[in-house]
């Protein structure tokens, strides 16, 4: 239920959070806010929000340094607000564990929309209780863990969601939009090499070498499978 789901706001432009929490609190969400990085760790710490609505651009420590900070210790899902339209700012947002991003200006209906689109995720599932196992590679759905070669692997929503939907479709080979429709949702509009940030992320945590790699292969012009493991 919306009741029980924690948004946390980092937003230092007062006109602009105070809408955001405004129509966040119209779906129900329990929402809390805050202005500047440093006191935006502090907060996730103790609120435990399940979603964290982060602007790139703080005052002290920015969006970057706070992402950064909160994959320590928080799997909770985080949409980026770049100021501008700059493939660099996104990029480097969802290198460091962003989930989604929002250019400004946005629609409080987009953000929503995106909001909803992450949390319709499921967090766990009473299916395929064995996981799914290639090679070295174990993806368990149910318990949402990743093993390689019998060592865990600490993954953000998005990455285990995007291996995942790969190891539950071998010898396929899912373009870009495929991946989105999967992960993201058939809804969701931007640039669609995301994915692929998204994938150097995964295979570095992974230690698949993307020159040879065993688990996250890509298909040139085509998009990416899963590997045989081996």
């Amino acid at each position: 239920m919306n009741g029980s789901t924690r948004v946390l706001v980092v937003e230092d432009e007062l006109p602009l959070a105070q809408l955001v929490v405004k129509y966040l609190e119209r779906e129900h969400y329990l929402v809390e806010h805050v202005a500047d990085g440093g006191q935006a760790v502090k907060t996730a710490r103790r609120f435990g929000p399940d979603v964290v609505v982060l602007d790139l651009g703080l005052p002290g420590t920015d969006g970057i340094e706070v992402c950064r900070e909160l994959r320590g210790f928080s799997d909770c899902y985080v949409i980026m607000l770049t100021a501008r339209d700059d493939e660099v700012d996104k990029l480097v947002g969802l290198s460091v564990g962003a989930d989604d991003y929002l250019t400004k200006p946005f629609s409080t209906r987009e953000l929503l929309a995106r909001v909803r689109v992450l949390l319709r995720r499921p967090r766990s599932s009473a299916a395929d209780p064995v996981g799914v196992v290639i090679g070295g590679l174990r993806v368990d759905r149910a318990c949402r863990e990743v093993h390689v070669d019998g060592a865990a692997v600490e993954l953000t929503p998005t990455e285990f969601d995007l291996l995942a939907t790969l190891a539950e479709n071998p010898r396929l080979v899912l373009s870009r939009r495929q991946l989105i429709d999967a992960v993201w949702g058939p809804a969701w509009v931007g640039d669609e090499r995301m994915v692929d940030v998204h994938v150097r992320n995964l295979r570095r945590k992974l230690g698949d070498d993307a020159a040879a790699p065993r688990f996250v292969r890509t298909v040139r012009g085509a998009g990416y499978r899963i590997g045989s493991g081996a």
